[in-house]
């Protein structure tokens, strides 16, 4: 079985990817991990991206496609696999399309993960990190004791500035100007599910199980 994930920041997308890799047995592909892990082991790829990141400058498709190429072929992929981070671009959905036909593969199901903007504000914004010893903790779901004081050492809260709602805004905007293309994309090949976001985190595997299992999905 062979997914691509999408979900916006505060999706709960890293919790469900590592539900669907512990319910199907299937590995997680980042983009990102195998970048710098192919970056460390000095690979050929990896030595070449890493002359290209030190000036500056993107990686090209050609090099992730690379990097995507060898980590399918492994052993572990033989039952599957799920893309999370790539493609981000049609010029990649196009490219891996082409790779998965060479292998005799296809991809089954491109899971969106769908939150309202609204309660992806509350979720971020609402994140406070104690500035002494790094415990999290949330003004809405996970409260302190004492508002802005650390339950565990009794240092300040503090919110990350990623996390303020204007840059959570500003995420969300991005993330919704990139994946628009390639949802259009996956809906006209009617492979793309939506998956409702909101609500309690075994809902939402009882949900993503339900498209899986049943091949169900939506098609807009």
């Amino acid at each position: 079985m062979n997914l691509i994930l999408f979900g916006p920041p505060g999706a709960g997308k890293g919790t469900q990817a590592q539900f669907i890799v512990e319910r199907f047995g299937i590995p997680q592909i980042s983009t990102g991990d195998m970048l710098r892990s192919a970056v460390r082991a000095k690979s050929p790829l990896g030595l070449e991206a890493k002359t290209i990141m030190d000036a500056g400058g993107l990686v090209s498709d050609e090099i992730v496609l690379g990097l995507v190429a060898d980590r399918l072929f492994e052993n572990d992929c033989v039952a599957g696999f799920i893309l999370d981070g790539f493609p981000r671009t049609i010029s990649q959905a196009d490219s891996l399309l082409v790779l998965l036909e060479k292998m005799g593969k296809k991809v089954e199901h491109v899971i969106s993960l769908e939150l309202e903007n609204e309660e992806v504000v509350k979720r971020l914004s609402g994140r406070r990190t104690c500035s002494v010893c790094g415990k999290g903790f949330h003004i809405i779901y996970e409260p302190t004791k004492v508002a802005g004081i650390c339950d565990v050492c009794g240092s300040e809260l503090i919110q990350r500035d990623d996390d303020s709602e204007q840059t959570v805004l500003n995420r969300l905007e991005v993330y919704d100007l990139q994946t628009a293309p390639l949802k259009n994309y996956y809906a006209s090949k009617g492979l793309l599910r939506h998956i409702d976001g909101s609500g309690a985190i075994m809902d939402i595997q009882k949900r993503i199980c339900s498209f899986i299992d049943g091949g169900a999905g939506d098609h807009p």
